[in-house]
């Protein structure tokens, strides 16, 4: 098989997490979650706005509790362009397979709604492993990517 037919095996979420794309967890929800990755958070007040603005996001949820533990965002403008923002994982034994489970679903909505767009993501070091496994290429051709925090 042609290697860029490939996919790599849809990954399962383990048992006790639900994955949920209509639930919209709180700003509170999702700061918890990105400050335990380590992450910035952001203004609760400014969280509606960018969930908005979004074309959808991906929270897992543990079913125990209701908990939000993985969780990303996509924007995009709808016809070259597509960035995940926010993609955190919680610490933890399951943090490889939420990851690998977040980005594989991404990716498949955006296939399916947005082909032969192009793709960035802001990710935390610590989702390496899930978006190489997914076939992302880290500085391909030495290309980096650059950001500014406004403030």
């Amino acid at each position: 098989m042609l290697p860029f037919l490939q996919q790599p095996a849809v990954p399962k979420l383990p048992s006790g997490y639900r994955l949920d794309t209509t639930t919209t967890p709180s700003p509170a929800a999702i700061n918890r979650l990105l400050e335990s990755c380590q992450e910035t958070t952001h203004d609760e007040q400014r969280w509606p706005l960018a969930l908005e603005r979004s074309l959808w996001q991906i929270s897992i949820f543990e079913e125990a509790g209701d908990e939000l533990v993985g969780f990303v965002r996509a924007t995009s403008d709808l016809a070259l362009n597509a960035n995940l923002w926010n993609l955190a994982a919680r610490p933890g034994p399951d943090q490889a397979d939420i990851y690998a489970v977040v980005v594989h679903r991404a990716l498949h909505i955006l296939r399916r709604d947005l082909p032969g767009c192009s793709l960035s993501v802001s990710a935390p070091q610590s989702a390496l492993e899930a978006l190489r496994g997914n076939g992302f290429v880290i500085d391909p051709n030495g290309i980096r990517a650059m950001g500014l925090r406004l403030n």
